[in-house]
Formats: structure tokens, sequence, C-alpha cells
């Protein structure tokens, strides 16, 4: 190593299987989850992306069923963050 600091990010895959996509109350549920995190959390459908922690944002990329997403989430507390969405991934949407 050269001396400069790895900067490691996790990125995090997932297909939306709720019928109507999502809609205001998932995306305010997401983004109540992932509030109390440091870390940086963005979301991105296609070339279009985010801050995962602003509904405004994450309603203004209409994420219907059947899209995939990708989450990627960047800072100190980033596994935590990593695992709790993982979580609501799969019992919400």
């Amino acid at each position: 190593m050269t001396g400069k600091e790895v900067d490691w990010m996790t990125e995090l895959k997932y297909v939306v299987t709720d019928e109507i996509g999502i809609h205001a109350r998932p995306a305010g549920l997401l983004v109540k989850t992932l509030t109390g995190f440091d870390c940086e959390v963005t979301i991105k459908k296609g070339t279009m992306e985010t801050n995962a922690k602003s509904i405004i944002g994450i309603m203004a990329l209409g994420i219907k069923n059947g899209e995939e997403v990708t989450f990627i989430i960047d800072g100190s507390d980033e596994a935590e963050a990593s695992e709790k969405l993982g979580i609501f991934l799969n019992e919400n949407l």
C-alpha cells in the first residue's frame, strides 16, 4: 500500500416486488429506516440517482414493480445500515 487509505463501500441491488412500486408510504418508511445512520446512502435506478434519505428524491425516481434499484452505502456505520436496509427491503418492498 502506498499510504493511501482504501475507501470501501457497500452496494446492494434489489428488485422491487411491491405491486405499486416505491410509493409515498414505503418511501417514508425507507427514509425513517436510514435517517439514524451517519453513512451516506444513494439509491440508483438506471442512470438516475438520489439521496436515499430524501423522500422527495426517492419519489422522483418513480420506481415501479419489477425494477431493479441499487443502494450504495458509504460511511463509518455502513455495515449496520446495509443490514437494516436489507431487512427493510425484504419485509416491505
